[in-house]
């Protein structure tokens, strides 16, 4: 499986695919969701990680422009974020995020929610 991870953070980037790369799958960074749709015209993505706060284009236009398109409407889409509140977390649902987790995390919680996902 190949995964795009989409975050403005460095650093969550890299631990984001450090952890799933340990797991064994393949993985994309963009910095945010403009990056994230030129990344897809290149290639399909199996599972698409994405932070909510970006600049250019934030994680909840990138989950309705992937809803959008054909290819990614049943794509798992998990939101990685520090919006924790319990309208956020309906609102990204309700636009189609598949799971939510947030910041900070453990990396076993990252490994549980991706075994959700991918079992």
């Amino acid at each position: 499986m190949h995964f795009l991870v989409v975050d403005d953070s460095s650093t969550m980037r890299r631990i984001l695919c450090n952890t799933i790369n340990s797991i064994g799958y393949t993985t994309t960074a963009a910095e945010d969701g403009l990056d994230a749709l030129e990344k897809i015209k290149e290639q399909k993505f199996d599972v698409i990680m994405t932070d909510w706060n970006m600049p250019r284009m934030d994680g909840l236009h990138l989950v309705r422009a992937l809803r959008a398109m054909e290819a990614y409407k049943k794509t798992p889409i998990i939101m990685v974020t520090t919006e924790g509140g319990k309208q956020e977390v309906i609102t990204a649902i309700k636009e189609g995020v598949t799971n939510y987790i947030v910041k900070p995390f453990t990396a076993f919680l990252l490994r549980e929610k991706l075994k959700e996902i991918v079992s």
